[in-house]
């Protein structure tokens, strides 16, 4: 009985320990596991360029960046549904876009990059620092962003109306009615505020560098708004220009002296602004590939040597009918000056705005006043066409994101895409 007992004894001790063990086990197994991810996520934090990230956010002092969130991995990918391709709302050449649900209930577009390298993380960690600095309505909010995802990941707010480009080129539907001259005029309007913003009503101003109809999204107001910053750059009050080693850009909106100099200007975006007012007055596409031997058809080319005698032949003829003649003429104008193939006798977006603004409360007067009057170049708008054809013959004979072009001096030219249809956030496709 005695030893039946001890025997008994023993027993439980040892369920008891081996339950111990177990439970130990496991928790340890728990704890190597958490330990790991913790682990990894540092890693990945560190190597998506958060610590660099971290410290160009903590040395200014504004309020916009305690607006910006640090979301956790966990965080997005509930918001995401794991990524699911049923959220997905489009992809590019620089990712894909999803469609995501904050806990508070709000709606945002969620952009994974699709794959890390250094010159990705330099433009993740650049569109982050400049969005952090712009509050303005006409340029697209940032909510925050993630870093331990295997790839960096940036929360916006959610733009439902798609982007200028598939409005005018895209089969949208509804977009041979939603795409009228007062949407159009609307359109101007909003970037030249958002361009203007940015050169001269922030602390240190801001070059785009890629404004397109690609990069300008409709909200659900259609109220347009300026996107996609990865190749901005925030310039010294006393600098005048950005040199820069490798010329980037699209095809079709890039400004031919930048390509010929290197030194981009605030009258840079001004020329691919003239191009984006070009594309909204004639619904044709910037730049488009022909077969060979045929050189590629550019639209400013082509709107400098017609616009002159043939403006109402070359409107849009989905706006033909129902345009404004007074603003139309003006916006032509304002085009032209633009797409100067001389930087200095662009206009700035200060004195756009102030034209555009005039003329859209004062229906019926055709002639513009203040940057109009200065215009000396009335009888050169056929050379100003040869020479710009000359000085920036860009043939992209591929897609690929990075060829040489040779022009009167050999550039390497990063080529932002071949087509203008790589948007930040693609249309709905759902």
């Amino acid at each position: 009985m005695y030893i039946a007992l001890v025997f008994a004894g023993f027993s439980g001790v040892s369920i008891g320990l081996g339950v111990l063990l177990v439970g130990l086990r496991f928790w340890l197994y728990k704890y190597v596991k958490r330990h790991r991810k913790l682990r990894l996520r540092r890693q990945l934090f560190k190597r998506n360029g958060g610590l660099l990230l971290q410290q160009q956010l903590t040395s200014r002092e504004d309020r916009s960046v305690e607006k910006t969130v640090i979301f956790t991995s966990k965080e997005i990918e509930k918001a995401t549904e794991n990524f699911s391709s049923d959220r997905i709302l489009g992809q590019g050449g620089q990712g894909t876009v999803y469609k995501g649900m904050l806990p508070d209930g709000r709606i945002v577009a969620v952009k994974k990059a699709k794959a890390v390298d250094k010159d990705q993380v330099a433009e993740f960690i650049n569109e982050v620092v400049v969005l952090t600095q712009i509050n303005h309505r006409n340029i697209v909010s940032i909510f925050g962003f993630c870093l331990e995802t295997e790839v960096p990941v940036l929360v916006y707010e959610y733009i439902p109306n798609g982007n200028v480009f598939e409005l005018l080129h895209g089969d949208v539907e509804g977009g041979h009615t939603a795409a009228n001259w007062e949407l159009r005029w609307d359109i101007a309007k909003d970037t030249a505020h958002a361009l203007g913003y940015l050169h001269s009503s922030v602390t240190c101003p801001i070059y785009h560098k890629d404004v397109k109809t690609a990069n300008i999204m409709l909200d659900h107001k259609h109220r347009a708004k300026l996107a996609d910053f990865g190749t901005s750059r925030v310039i010294s009050v006393d600098d005048t220009h950005l040199t820069t080693p490798v010329v980037s850009g699209t095809p079709g909106y890039l400004d031919p002296e930048y390509h010929q100099s290197s030194q981009y200007t605030d009258r840079s975006d001004v020329y691919s602004y003239g191009v984006v007012l070009a594309e909204l007055l004639t619904g044709e596409e910037p730049y488009i590939l022909q077969p060979p031997p045929q050189h590629p058809k550019k639209l400013a080319i082509n709107f400098l040597r017609d616009m002159k005698e043939k403006l109402l032949d070359i409107i849009d003829p989905r706006i033909r009918d129902d345009c404004a003649l007074d603003q139309v003429k003006v916006m032509a104008k304002i085009a032209r000056l633009c797409l100067n193939r001389k930087g200095e006798k662009r206009p700035t977006m200060s004195s756009i705005i102030m034209e555009l603004e005039r003329i859209g409360s004062s229906h019926g007067d055709s002639q513009a006043h203040h940057i109009l009057e200065t215009d000396d170049d009335e009888d050169d708008d056929e050379e100003q066409a040869v020479q710009v054809r000359e000085s920036f013959n860009i043939d992209v004979a591929s897609t690929s994101a990075t060829q040489p072009v040779q022009g009167r001096e050999s550039f390497n030219i990063d080529v932002a895409s071949t087509s203008a249809t790589q948007p930040m956030f693609p249309r709905q496709t759902y």
